[in-house]
């Protein structure tokens, strides 16, 4: 049963000014590992994160999350914030390291603090919207094979539970995942994120596993209480071919082969898509053999367990083609010294082009229109057949931001985020004026954090964090979205 949301106008949208639908959610994110800090406090045991940090080279300037925003600690001032700013919802995610150290007996310290932050939203009227994996397995379960051993998706089903005992009279907002693309792929592929395996087989074993776990948690969360709302977030993406030619199409084919319809098909169709198991088959059938011999029709069809929502995060979109650019437009997913491979088990004979657009310090390339094309196309091919409503769960930019001591306090003006986050909106926006059913939005991150690989070199808040004093500043992008929030609605462009 899906669980709709509304709200009420806050305040008259003017006639110069775009408004948002009465049910439309306005929110931030953040992760568990990249804000808590605490990592040795009160029960809590190594993720993989924690262990990926110590590998020399694997993070810049060998940055960890044992302090990151001390969240942990100071979750009542970023609630109070988070009320200042207006949200209306606060996706965060559960640790499951805090909760079932080393994947074992409960941890009732760790389990006490989602209690508190939890009851601290909805004593501000903000309502939380909980991910119970966004990265942080145990390290003992790693070492036991991680996703790509079986026995982690029912363990898995155990903590979701367990989470769900001690929360589940107060949430009613429950994502199993964030963006398994990145906790199988690129951690047991490409070597990038944690663990920092290379293996074609582990990848995909890790990438069945996760949805395995996701369906379990979905089925026995529904049968407890059939009010939830329960969805999956995936990283999605608009992988747009240079030109018409056969190569170049057949590149874009490949990348939202194996980047969208990887998982898109296996939750909203019960199956994987064919043409990217051959093509991966084609350059590695060890790897294909053995992930067939995990996977049946008992697997995807709990796998394909109806959902309510599904999260959509988008940063932006990829131009490919099947010859090499005359320059490189390079990327922003490989920032550490160590050695690293494609994320792409069939990755030869494609090539980023540059479309000339803005980027971000990422080097991402801003593409607002991207995000329309996203949702429409999810919607009319996935969602709206199968009744599902869309969110955008993550959405943002990194940029290089200056701190100025003013003669009212400490500013931050990121005129290029402000930019970001109103064309983004907009681009929202223009899907649900396409007829596209998205009720929410949440910008990534509410504050600056540990960016994982990247350390704290990246900054993707709309809130500064000064990490040697833990102080945090409103920057102009937070201030222009409370004015946004607050209207509910989004000036017209001049």
């Amino acid at each position: 049963m899906t669980t709709n949301f509304s709200t009420e106008t806050v305040a008259t949208a003017s006639v110069s000014a775009r408004p948002f639908p009465t049910n439309f959610l306005f929110g931030a994110a953040t992760a568990a590992y990249q804000i808590e800090g605490a990592a040795h406090e009160d029960g809590r045991r190594d993720s993989i994160w924690d262990a990926f940090s110590r590998v020399p080279g694997a993070v810049i300037n060998a940055d960890n999350g044992d302090v990151a925003c001390d969240h942990y600690h100071r979750y009542r001032e970023d609630v109070a914030l988070m009320r200042d700013l207006g949200l209306q919802t606060y996706r965060f995610s559960t640790s499951w390291s805090r909760i079932r150290p080393d994947g074992g007996a409960i941890n009732p310290a760790g389990l006490d603090f989602y209690k508190r932050l939890v009851d601290e939203l909805l004593d501000a009227d903000i309502l939380p919207w909980l991910t119970l994996y966004h990265w942080d397995l145990p390290q003992a379960l790693q070492e036991r094979g991680g996703w790509a051993a079986r026995e982690t998706a029912d363990l898995f089903t155990e903590y979701a539970l367990d989470v769900h005992d001690a929360l589940g009279d107060r949430v009613k907002v429950w994502t199993t995942l964030n963006e398994p693309w990145c906790s199988s792929f690129l951690s047991y592929t490409a070597g990038i994120h944690a663990p920092g395996r290379f293996s074609v087989a582990e990848g995909m074993l890790a990438s069945h596993h996760l949805l395995l776990g996701h369906g379990q948690v979905v089925r026995e969360l529904r049968a407890r209480d059939e009010s939830l709302n329960l969805g999956i977030t995936l990283n999605l993406t608009v992988a747009e071919p240079v030109t018409d030619a056969p190569a170049d199409l057949d590149a874009a084919r490949r990348i939202d082969g194996q980047f969208n319809r990887w998982f898109l098909d296996p939750i909203f169709r019960g199956s994987y898509p064919a043409d990217i198991v051959e093509d991966i088959r084609a350059v590695d059938a060890a790897a294909v053999a053995e992930w067939e011999g995990a996977v049946s029709d008992a697997d995807l069809a709990v796998i394909s367990t109806p959902i309510d929502s599904l999260g959509v995060n988008y940063y932006h979109g990829e131009l490919v083609g099947g010859t090499p650019p005359a320059v490189s437009p390079g990327g922003g997913e490989a920032p550490t010294e160590r050695e690293t491979a494609s994320p792409f088990p069939s990755h030869e004979g494609i090539f980023w082009h540059d479309r000339g657009l803005p980027r971000t310090a990422m080097n991402w390339e801003i593409q607002p229109s991207g995000l329309t094309t996203l949702l429409r196309r999810v919607w009319d091919d996935y969602a709206e057949p199968a009744g599902v409503t869309l969110y955008v769960t993550e959405n943002g930019a990194a940029f290089d931001d200056i701190r100025v001591d003013e003669a009212g306090g400490a500013r931050v003006h990121d005129a290029a985020r402000t930019a970001f986050l109103e064309d983004h909106l907009a681009a929202i926006l223009d899907a649900a004026d396409a007829g596209v059913d998205v009720r929410g939005y949440f910008y990534w991150s509410l504050m600056d954090n540990y960016e994982w690989a990247w350390g704290y070199a990246k900054r993707f808040g709309i809130v500064r964090v000064e990490y040697d004093t833990q102080e945090r500043v409103v920057k102009d992008s937070g201030a222009r979205y409370r004015e946004i929030i607050a209207a509910r609605a989004l000036p017209e462009s001049p």
